[in-house]
């Protein structure tokens, strides 16, 4: 099995204070640390992960997206998941860490609701 890759498009939010990490490929052992580097680089108070080309995570993965979620709520940021693949909400919620992220079927669901709303 060839190594696989991660990529992470950087966007702006229609807020001043939101940002949005379009990722592609999957978290796993071998690409949790760019995802960590990528979410860590941020300082916006509302980040979006769109994990719509996220294919499937490992349990490294699952753990550097708990942390990001813990990292967020102890600095008061607010961090929203969208676009997750059954198979990456199966490996949440057989974890029971689902509940613990804001979660939206679309990226412009989370950017809408979030400009509305401020930070949840």
């Amino acid at each position: 099995m060839g190594l696989q890759k991660l990529t992470v498009e950087r966007y702006e939010g229609v807020a001043d204070d939101q940002r949005i990490l379009l990722l592609s490929g999957p978290i796993t052992v071998e690409t949790a640390p760019q995802f960590e580097r990528a979410v860590h680089h941020e300082i916006a108070e509302t980040m979006i992960l769109d994990l719509s080309d996220v294919p499937y995570i490992d349990s490294v993965g699952l753990g550097s997206l708990v942390a990001a979620y813990v990292s967020h709520q102890k600095t008061g940021r607010c961090l929203v998941l969208t676009g997750l693949k059954p198979r990456v909400l199966k490996v949440m919620e057989v974890t029971k860490v689902a509940d613990f992220f804001m979660t939206f079927a679309t990226t412009w669901e989370a950017v809408e609701a979030m400009a509305n709303t401020g930070t949840a």
